[in-house]
């Protein structure tokens, strides 16, 4: 074969583009597979762990909230532990506790289960706020300091926490600086009549979890997350941001606007959303599809405010602000 034969064989291996690109492809089809006709909510869900944020999934028992955790761990190649938030949780239980050893004659550190690159908190608000807290420094810091050392988490990392609503008996409602934590809060919804008949004929869904296979690994991910931040992000976009976080300050419907860190998320999630559109920047579609999951666990309904629903505060807010 000679040198310009070389040169016209096509290669034989997808240029590394096309391989992120499918990757993201088929984590959305597998995860698609478990959970049904909740497709939006998916590519919510894969957005807030490209922007390098944790997920809050709010709803009713039985609506497939710790499953879905299950899966995202399954299909992103990721370590997992589950913690089961009770009201005697206590912080050791989730960071992990000094054991002495007597052959050694020392302590040794046995790790918690947040040592894991996919934490899922199951049922959080059933815990008491100090043992809520002990996710704060890993979910802010990647690390955790116990005995006075200082041990970080492993990269990638992420926390899922599911709660039941805040009415539910044995619940302790998550505190605004916890909250203010995850990237996004998401609510999946009873399934449309159509996929709940496939739910109650079909294979049941959890059995399929153990046949989930990985369809990235943690280093894609981690280059995945790099390729969504370096996104162009127009100046128009930004003012676009900085007026939706204005109106939250200024609207007398809005106790509390949303803060700096709150604004960074935005545009953090906005990244990831055209990232997995496969679009060449940010829209201002992506802001207006990401807004309402990133806004509305930060966002509290003045008094006498109309407004019930935290998702109904954040597309008011959507409707009052004009794309520039």
């Amino acid at each position: 074969m000679t040198a310009i034969q070389r040169d016209l064989k096509p290669e034989s291996t997808p240029p590394p583009e096309a391989v992120l690109r499918t990757s993201i492809d088929a984590s959305l089809a597998a995860l698609g597979k478990v959970i049904l006709g909740k497709d939006n909510e998916l590519r919510l869900a894969l957005t807030c762990l490209l922007a390098r944020g944790h997920l809050l999934i709010e709803d009713l028992p039985g609506l497939g909230k710790t499953m879905l955790a299950q899966a995202l761990a399954r299909v992103l190649g990721l370590s997992y532990q589950r913690i089961q938030f009770t009201s005697d949780l206590l912080p050791a239980d989730i960071v992990g506790v000094s054991i002495f050893r007597q052959q050694k004659g020392e302590f040794e550190f046995q790790q918690g289960p947040i040592f894991s690159q996919l934490v899922l908190a199951d049922e959080v608000n059933r815990a008491t706020p100090k043992a809520q807290s002990a996710l704060l420094e890993g979910m802010e810091e990647q690390q955790v300091s116990v005995d006075g050392r200082t041990l970080p988490l492993p990269q990638p990392f992420f926390v899922v926490a599911t709660q039941n609503p805040s009415n539910q008996i044995g619940t302790f409602p998550l505190p605004e600086s916890q909250l203010d934590r995850f990237l996004m809060r998401l609510e999946l919804g009873y399934p449309s009549e159509d996929h709940e008949r496939e739910i109650l004929t079909g294979q049941d869904r959890r059995s399929m979890l153990p046949s989930l296979q990985a369809t990235m690994t943690p280093a894609t991910l981690l280059t995945l997350q790099e390729a969504a931040a370096a996104l162009h992000m127009s100046p128009p976009l930004i003012d676009y941001v900085q007026a939706l976080v204005r109106f939250t300050r200024e609207s007398p419907d809005i106790e509390t606007g949303l803060s700096p860190r709150a604004a960074l998320a935005l545009v953090a999630a906005a990244r990831a959303h055209a990232l997995i559109f496969d679009r060449p920047g940010v829209f201002p579609d992506d802001v207006q599809d990401v807004f309402v999951a990133v806004a509305s666990h930060r966002l509290q309904a003045a008094s006498g405010s109309s407004f019930v629903h935290a998702g109904e505060l954040g597309r008011h807010v959507l409707d009052s602000v004009a794309i520039p």
